[in-house]
C-alpha cells in the first residue's frame, strides 16, 4: 500500500528513544512486520504476506518493503513470530534470503511451520523456540512472552521492555475463555504489566469495529458434526492449512460419522502432519487416509480437508470447482467453508461458491450456518484488554483503516488521551521518549511482488499492463515508411487479441493512420520514436471514440 499521508523523513533518533516503524499490516489484512529500533539496533516482529487481489493478475504473494530496513540487516538483533499463519511467517524465507543468519524466536509450533517452510527454499534458520512466561534479553531489549488464544496453538504476544519504556504487541489474538486445548489469553500477565507500565500498546484491531465478544470455538465443532451427518455423499471443508483448531473438530466429527478423512493440499499434509507429530493435533485412530485410499472409499464415508477457502485460483477448492482436480464434485455433495472471509477476497470466494453450486454441490459456509468464528478479539474483549493494560500510548496494528479507528476509539472511551491513540499506516515512524509517542515521519512504502521466481521486479505499472491485456487486448501496427517523406512503403498492417474478430473493423483507420504519418513528416518529425507516437496517438484516439475502449496498442514502424 503505498502510502496516502505525505512523506516526512523522520529526524535522526535520538539517545534514549524507542522507534517503532510498522512496514506491513496496517491499512490492510495481511504482510504484519513491526520494527522496533533503540540505540541503533533493530528488533523485527513479524514478517507476513498479504494474498494478492483479482486486480493484481500473476501474482503470487505480497511482501512488507523491506528498504528502510535493507541497508541495515546486520543491526537486527531476532526476528519474533507471534504465531504461524501466513500473514506473519510467509516473508521470513524472503528476509532470511537477504541475511540467513537472523534469529528467529517463537514457540514450537510457530517455527516447526516456518523451518518447514524454509526448508522448501534450502535456508536452515538458526531459531530458538520460548514459551509463555519465558524473559530472553537481546540487545537492548528484554522480552516476555504472554500466551494469548488465537485461530491457532501456540500463539504469544510479546512485551519489549527497554530503557525508553515497555511496549505490549499482542500479535493476533482473542478471549476464548473455553478453548479448545485449554489454554486462555494470560488476562493476569496483561494486568501485571499494566500495574508495571505499559508505554505504548499495539493490539490486534481486526474486530475492533464487531460489537460485543467473539464466539466460542468449541460452538463449531457440534455444527460441523450436524452438517456431516445429513449429508448424503461426500464432505469436503475448506480451511486455512495453518488451522489446527478447525482440522481437529473435522476430525473429531468425521470419527463420529464413521466416515475417514484425507488432507489434500501439499500445505495442508505438511501443517497438519507437524502438528500432530507434535501433538497439537489429536488424531483419532484410523481416521486418517492418504488420499488415494480415499478416493476408493464409499461416498458417504469419506471427508476431504482441503485448502482453497480464500478462492485462490490455484488452491484445492478452486480447481475442484473449475473441474481441474481428481476429486469430481457432484450433485449430493457437501462443501463446507470453515474460513472467515478475508476483505478483497469475496469476488474469489463467491465465484467459487457458485462453480461448486452449478456441478450439485451444497455448499455451507460463515452465512448461512456457523461453520467458523473468528480469531480475532471484538470490541468488547479489547475494552477488556484496555482497561487492564492501562496503556499510556496506544498505536492500533492488524487492520484496514476502519479497523484501526475503532480500535483508538476504543482506547480513547477506556481513559487514553486523543493525542497518544496514534492512527499509523505502513511507513509511519512512531518514537516513545519520556512516555511520550509520537508520530515523527511517513515513509514512502510500497509493494513487493513475488511473480513465480521474480522478487520485486514486476512493478505496479507491469500489473496495469496486465490488466488492461486481461480486459481490453492489444493491437499492434506494423509499418515500414520513408522517415525523409513519410511515405507508407508497406502497411499498415494491423492485429489484435481481445479486441474484435472481424480484421475488416480496422479498415477506417488505416488511412487515418497514413495521412497522420504523412502530417507529421510535414511538421518535421524524422525518426521512428516520433513516427510510433503518431500511430499510438491516431489509433487510441480511434479505438475510443468509436469502441469506448483502452486496449494495449503496440506500433512497430521500421524505416524502409
Amino acid at each position: 500500500m503505498n502510502s496516502t499521508n505525505p512523506v516526512i523523513e523522520p529526524p535522526a533518533l535520538k539517545p534514549g528513544t524507542l522507534r517503532i516503524l510498522p512496514l506491513g499490516g496496517l491499512g490492510e489484512i495481511g504482510r504484519n512486520m513491526t520494527v522496533y529500533e533503540f540505540d541503533g539496533q533493530l528488533l523485527v516482529v513479524d514478517a507476513g504476506v498479504l494474498f494478492p487481489e483479482e486486480h493484481q493478475p500473476g501474482v503470487d504473494l505480497i511482501l512488507p518493503d523491506f528498504a528502510p530496513i535493507r541497508g541495515r540487516l546486520d543491526d537486527i538483533v531476532a526476528v519474533v513470530l507471534t504465531h504461524g499463519h501466513e500473514d506473519h511467517i510467509g516473508s521470513v524465507p524472503y528476509l532470511l534470503k537477504l541475511r540467513r543468519d537472523i534469529p528467529l524466536i517463537g514457540s514450537q509450533l510457530t517455527l516447526a511451520f516456518v523451518e518447514a517452510k524454509l526448508k522448501e527454499h534450502r535456508i536452515q534458520p538458526y531459531s530458538m523456540a520460548v514459551r509463555e512466561g519465558q524473559r530472553e534479553k537481546l540487545g537492548p531489549f528484554d522480552l516476555e512472552f504472554i500466551a494469548v488464544n488465537h485461530s491457532i496453538p501456540d500463539a504469544l504476544a510479546v512485551a519489549i521492555r527497554t530503557p525508553a519504556g515497555t511496549a505490549l504487541h499482542t500479535g493476533d489474538f482473542k478471549m476464548d475463555q473455553l478453548p479448545l486445548d485449554g489454554r486462555i489469553t494470560d488476562l493476569r500477565a496483561f494486568a501485571r504489566l499494566g500495574e508495571e507500565g505499559v508505554d505504548i500498546f499495539l493490539p490486534d484491531s481486526t474486530n475492533a469495529d464487531v460489537p460485543g465478544f467473539t464466539a466460542l470455538e468449541r460452538d463449531i465443532g457440534p455444527v460441523l458434526e450436524n452438517v456431516i451427518a445429513k449429508a448424503k455423499r461426500r464432505v469436503i471443508v475448506a480451511s486455512f492449512s495453518s488451522h489446527v483448531h478447525r482440522v481437529q473438530q473435522v476430525l473429531d466429527a468425521a470419527a463420529a460419522n464413521g466416515r475417514r478423512v484425507a488432507l489434500v493440499g501439499r500445505s495442508m499434509l505438511r501443517n497438519m502432519t507437524i502438528a500432530a507429530d507434535l501433538g497439537y493435533l489429536r488424531v483419532p485412530e484410523g481416521v486418517l487416509v492418504d488420499l488415494k485410499r480415499a478416493l476408493d472409499l464409499p461416498d458417504d464415508r469419506v471427508v476431504y480437508m482441503s485448502t482453497g477457502s480464500q478462492g485462490e485460483p490455484m488452491a484445492v477448492l478452486a480447481r475442484m470447482a473449475s473441474q481441474d482436480h481428481q476429486i469430481e464434485v457432484g450433485d449430493g455433495d457437501t462443501v463446507i467453508l470453515a474460513s472467515s472471509l478475508i476483505p478483497g477476497n469475496e469476488n474469489a470466494v463467491y465465484r467459487v461458491i457458485n462453480g461448486l453450486t452449478k456441478l450439485g454441490a451444497t455448499v455451507v459456509h460463515r452465512g448461512n450456518a456457523r461453520v467458523h468464528v473468528s480469531g480475532h478479539a471484538a470490541a468488547g474483549e479489547l475494552l477488556y484488554c484496555y482497561n487492564i493494560v492501562k496503556p499510556r500510548n496506544v498505536l492500533p496494528v492488524h487492520g484496514e483503516a476502519r479497523h484501526l479507528v475503532a480500535s483508538a476509539a476504543l482506547a480513547i472511551d477506556t481513559g487514553v488521551a486523543p493525542e497518544q491513540a496514534l492512527i499509523g499506516e505502513n511507513g509511519t515512524v512512531v518514537d516513545l521518549v519520556d512516555g511520550v509517542a509520537k508520530i515523527v515521519g511517513q515513509l514512502d512504502l510500497g509493494y513487493v511482488y513475488v511473480d513465480g521466481s521474480t522478487v520485486g521486479e514486476i512493478t505496479d505499472a507491469d500489473l496495469k499492463d496486465r490488466r488492461i491485456l486481461a480486459e481490453e487486448g492489444f493491437i499492434s501496427i506494423f509499418v515500414a515508411i520513408d522517415t525523409q517523406t513519410g511515405r507508407v512503403i508497406v502497411g499498415p498492417e494491423i492485429q489484435a487479441r481481445g479486441f474484435a474478430e472481424d480484421e475488416s473493423v480496422f479498415d477506417d483507420v488505416r488511412p487515418q493512420i497514413v495521412a497522420a504519418i504523412a502530417e507529421a513528416a510535414q511538421n518535421g518529425t524524422r525518426d521512428q520514436r516520433g513516427f510510433s507516437q503518431v500511430v499510438r496517438r491516431t489509433v487510441g484516439r480511434w479505438v475510443n471514440t468509436q469502441h469506448r475502449r483502452r486496449p494495449m496498442i503496440i506500433p512497430v514502424v521500421i524505416e524502409a
